[in-house]
């Protein structure tokens, strides 16, 4: 597909990254001439400078317009008007990045009167991510499916786990629990498990499982965490008022500490349930006084990524408490998770590309397509897909044992039509209007017959 990307920072390069890898014709448009030099030099894509919002520049992009443009620029009306000119020169389809709070009520307007096709949220989609993590502090990432019928979860195996040094077959029946790992990361590899698999402490596993049968496999197990109720926020921006939003609609006692005076006075003006504490987060003290000991979750969201590892450190290691930060420089979420700094890391870039990389895989597969969800996984190196199960699927009703899947799938959960879920087996089948999630190491899956060997 013709693709334009307006706007290179750093969601913008990781969305030109993605998609030239796969396939997709790219042109990138930025202000700053150097930057727009870099990418063309690093990625396989055409380079325009200029603003975005411009028709001539956009034209000089794609005479006739694109099949998508993709507005990223930090400006909310600049993309906005960016997916304006585009519609004008017949690009069929528009992605804006919208931040800004008072623009929620506007959702409607922009997508049925401005021809908006998605609008993209980073921080209240990351605000989400993390609200699912504190309901289910045993996790380091949560992603849900099927309308949160099946969870996926991601578990680091610590030195003393007692799944470590079992075979999966073995913990299964052991268990009685109908949960299936299907997916493993110990080191730089990644594996699609059998029941054979002996799991090793240090490994990264991804569970799938209804939400009931998560909480008593980890029970069973005695490594069950309950759900938070009280939580102290570092950083007033606008990720913290999406999520002390969630929470308080949760019933949780929430505390946002900031150093910047307007921001907290904003913050407790729109949220009156949460305590908005005026004062440096970064001060140890101040935290202890606001009641960090009595917290049983921490989040830092601040604007800078090494401040945000240090008070997650701060509180894990002199606190009993889930940890979460956000840190969006890779390099420093990779050291982070690999030592064990903190609990769980959350990244607006990575939030904000998996949902436009759905929606771009929706385009490719046509207007039929049947994806409904994607996560991303283990560094974007494993993906988790939902599709709809249409009556045109070719081994309707036949048992997947004898499906001949490629080597790099993994069928991980169906739900059926009237909200059942199944954590399969070689007997079980697909059925038109399942739901199906499949895990998989490639990257190239646009419809569930891709998931079939060729």
């Amino acid at each position: 597909m013709r693709i334009v990307i307006v706007g290179m920072g750093k969601v913008g390069r990781a969305l030109t990254r993605q998609l030239t890898q796969d396939g997709h014709d790219i042109v990138v448009i930025d202000l700053d001439a150097a930057v727009v030099e870099d990418v063309v030099n690093i990625y396989d894509v055409r380079g325009v400078v200029g603003n975005g919002g411009c028709y001539e520049i956009q034209a000089a992009a794609f005479e006739n317009g694109a099949d998508l443009l993709i507005a990223t620029t930090s400006s909310d009306e600049g993309n906005i008007l960016a997916c304006l000119v585009a519609k004008k020169l017949n690009t069929a389809h528009t992605i804006a990045r919208i931040r800004n709070p008072e623009y929620e009520k506007q959702l409607r307007f922009m997508r049925q009167e401005l021809g908006v096709s998605m609008v993209v949220n980073p921080e209240k989609a990351t605000a989400r991510e993390i609200s699912r993590v504190l309901r289910f502090p045993s996790a380091l990432k949560l992603e849900t499916f099927s309308k949160q019928r099946i969870e996926l979860v991601e578990y680091r195996l610590g030195p003393a786990d007692p799944m470590a040094g079992k075979q999966l077959a073995a913990i299964g029946a052991s268990l009685g629990a109908r949960v299936l790992v299907c997916a493993v990361s110990r080191g730089n590899d990644i594996l699609i498990p059998d029941g054979a698999f002996t799991l090793a402490a240090g490994d990264t596993i991804y569970l799938t499982a209804t939400p009931q049968e998560l909480e008593a496999f980890f029970r069973s197990l005695g490594l069950f965490k309950a759900s938070a109720h009280n939580v102290m926020i570092v950083g007033a921006s606008k990720m913290a008022y999406y999520l002390a939003h969630i929470l308080c609609g949760m019933k949780m006692q929430v505390r946002v500490i900031d150093s910047d005076l307007a921001r907290c006075q904003e913050m407790s003006e729109r949220l009156p349930d949460a305590l908005v504490i005026h004062g440096d987060g970064a001060d140890s003290d101040l935290l202890n006084e606001e009641g960090l000991h009595e917290a049983d979750a921490f989040v830092a969201l601040t604007g800078l990524d090494e401040t945000n590892i240090i008070l997650a450190m701060y509180a894990s290691q002199n606190h009993d408490c889930k940890v979460v930060a956000k840190i969006n420089r890779r390099s420093f979420a990779d050291l982070a998770t690999a030592k064990g700094m903190v609990d769980s890391v959350v990244s607006t870039g990575s939030v904000t590309v998996e949902q436009i990389v759905q929606y771009v895989r929706a385009m490719r597969s046509g207007e039929g397509s049947n994806i409904k969800t994607l996560h991303r996984l283990v560094d974007e190196r494993v993906e988790a897909l939902e599709f709809g199960v249409d009556a045109a699927f070719p081994h309707l009703n036949v048992p997947l044992r004898e499906i001949k899947t490629r080597k790099d799938v993994l069928i991980a959960g169906i739900v059926r039509a009237d909200g059942s879920v199944i954590i399969p087996s070689g007997k079980d089948v697909l059925q038109p209007g399942d739901d199906v999630i499949v895990v998989t190491t490639g990257t190239d899956l646009t419809d569930l017959r891709d998931i079939l060997k060729r």
